[in-house]
């Protein structure tokens, strides 16, 4: 991906480094729980974030941890780039619509943070949080992304963001919070047909991000494309679940099979078009 030329955007916020007052302490199931969540790109953190709340916590020993190493400094100028792209592409977007785009705010943070949503440890994997609007990563997220789930490449990182900000879009739009009401209405099994379809969206928009932005920076490199479609089908439920436990459980997918997540994200970078994300709408994903 050509990216080193690129706008830096004003909108992150930098927590790496220091340690959330009382630390984090737990264990067992708990932090299993949370470790396979973690496997997940865009968890509703609303879901399971609350459940840090409930943790013990020990004495921070000290304010900061180590300065960040030169290639974190780069993964976060990255970030940094793809963040700005993000915010042209959607604020054009939004203006073909009449309507004005919120920028977000990208939390960098090491081990452990609080937002809106409650407390979140790094092993949980970026999330995007409706409640005060902003996305959080972890940066050692990304050698997982690698060495973990076999998904190397910058614009595999790329992509990662640009979901987080399709769930954004979709708050911005009001598509998030309709979903979530219906949490209240639904069986966990409803529930969960819905959330993956709304994953799925997500991953539609960050197709529609990646065709606008060529179109706009010419950022695409031989091979990027694969890069994101290799990371989409290395995190749908039905691959993680056989990773995880050797077998699947249909009924308990959030996000979509690796096929589904391949085909929106595809849908979205072949359109470029925002109106054609209509998952809750298509009979067949």
């Amino acid at each position: 991906m050509r990216w080193r030329d690129g706008r830096r955007s004003s909108n992150v916020e930098d927590r790496r480094g220091r340690r959330i007052p009382g630390g984090v302490k737990g264990g067992g199931i708990g932090i299993i729980l949370l470790a396979l969540v973690g496997m997940y790109f865009g968890i509703d953190p609303s879901l399971i974030l609350n459940m840090g709340q409930n943790m013990q916590t020990t004495p921070a020993a000290g304010s900061r941890t180590a300065q960040p190493s030169a290639k974190e400094q780069q993964e976060a100028d990255f970030i940094s780039v793809v963040l700005a792209d993000t915010e042209d592409v959607w604020s054009q977007v939004f203006r073909e619509m009449g309507g004005t785009y919120k920028k977000p705010t990208l939390v960098l943070f090491t081990g452990a943070v609080r937002s809106a949503c409650g407390l979140a440890q790094s092993a949980m994997g970026p999330f995007y949080c409706p409640g005060d609007q902003k996305v959080y990563i972890d940066l050692a997220f990304y050698d997982d992304l690698k060495n973990q789930l076999d998904s190397p490449g910058d614009f595999a990182q790329a992509y990662v963001v640009a979901h987080e900000i399709g769930h954004h879009v979709q708050k911005l739009l009001g598509i998030s919070d309709q979903v979530h009401e219906l949490q209240r209405k639904l069986s966990k099994k409803q529930y969960n047909k819905i959330s993956v379809r709304l994953e799925l969206q997500a991953d539609c928009f960050a197709g529609v991000w990646a065709n606008r932005d060529n179109k706009m920076r010419n950022v695409l490199e031989p091979g990027d494309i694969e890069e994101a479609l290799n990371a989409a089908s290395h995190i749908g439920d039905d691959r993680l679940q056989k990773q995880a436990r050797g077998y699947v459980t249909p009924d308990s997918f959030t996000h979509g099979t690796s096929a589904q997540r391949v085909r929106w994200f595809k849908q979205g970078f072949s359109s470029g078009d925002i109106n054609s994300c209509d998952t809750f709408g298509a009979k067949n994903l």
